[in-house]
């Protein structure tokens, strides 16, 4: 199961909003049935294959999120970007003690089997920082690069 969350993160980073074309993926049926049941009220619904998953990308409650599904249409994940106040306590007081000289290029949560897991994208002049928090209280880091002069 963890090497399933960690596959999807890595599908997510990979881009939240990108399409990768104009027309809409191939659908099972058994995944539109779910998804209606799951998001009854949702609009402006966008489906696109992503590796191994149907991802639905859509509007429901004034919120944009995006929900993962296999082909059979069980749901596996949904994400959705947040801003910083959205961060339980704990992790915004974290991220203000120990990253004070970085800035937020990327934040979302995944909520997956009843357990909510964040990732943000933490950035400076030299750095890239990825940090993942499935505790609700600490981060770990979950990527680390340095940036170079072309970027």
């Amino acid at each position: 199961m963890k090497k399933m969350i960690l596959s999807l993160a890595a599908v997510i980073m990979m881009g939240f909003g990108v399409f990768a074309n104009g027309k809409d993926a191939v659908v099972t049926q058994e995944a539109r049935d779910a998804f209606k049941k799951d998001f009854a009220t949702a609009s402006n619904i966008r489906w696109e294959q992503k590796n191994n998953f149907l991802k639905a990308t859509f509007s429901f409650n004034g919120q944009v999120l995006a929900a993962y599904y296999f082909t059979n249409g069980d749901l596996q994940a949904v994400v959705r970007n947040i801003t910083s106040d959205q961060l339980p306590i704990n992790l915004t007081s974290s991220l203000r003690r120990d990253y004070a000289a970085f800035w937020i290029s990327d934040l979302f949560e995944i909520s997956s089997d009843g357990q909510t897991t964040y990732y943000v994208t933490l950035e400076n002049s030299d750095k890239k920082i990825v940090l993942k928090s499935d505790d609700l209280s600490s981060w770990q880091v979950y990527s680390k690069e340095r940036k170079t002069e072309t970027e």
